[in-house]
């Protein structure tokens, strides 16, 4: 969802939160996929969502992951412009970052790898920081 933000956003201070969420996502994933590379387990792609429609990471298709948006939701951000795609994007990451925040939770309360607890707390107090950063910037517009 970052990556639209650059091309697609109107306001420049949703265009700032979107590469900050990026840069702050992106070695997260790639720490998380090292630890599961090393445990030989497989890495979830992140792109199967957009590339194969009918398999969206969303909760509400039965998948344990909250906050993954669904396939019609990310159709809609993707031909969304302007102030229109401020609001959706802002909405949709509140949302994304809510579920972050639970499985952040869940790690915290019954996580046993130490580093991956680290990590959820980190996630926990900075996406619940851009959490209140974006419901401001829904309410101003």
């Amino acid at each position: 969802m970052a990556e639209l933000a650059a091309e697609r956003a109107s306001s420049a201070q949703v265009k700032e939160l979107a590469a900050k969420i990026k840069g702050a996502q992106d070695p997260e994933i790639t720490m998380m996929s090292g630890w599961l590379t090393g445990w030989g387990n497989p890495v979830p792609d992140a792109g199967v969502s957009a590339a194969m429609p009918g398999m969206d990471h969303s909760a509400g298709s039965g998948h344990p992951m909250p906050g993954m948006m669904a396939d019609d939701e990310m159709a809609k951000l993707r031909s969304a412009s302007g102030a229109d795609f401020d609001k959706a994007f802002l909405t949709m990451m509140v949302t994304h970052h809510q579920g972050a925040v639970t499985m952040a939770a869940d790690e915290l309360a019954k996580g046993a790898y130490p580093p991956a607890r680290t990590l959820a707390g980190s996630i926990s107090t900075a996406q619940t920081a851009e959490i209140a950063e974006m419901e401001k910037l829904l309410s101003a517009g």
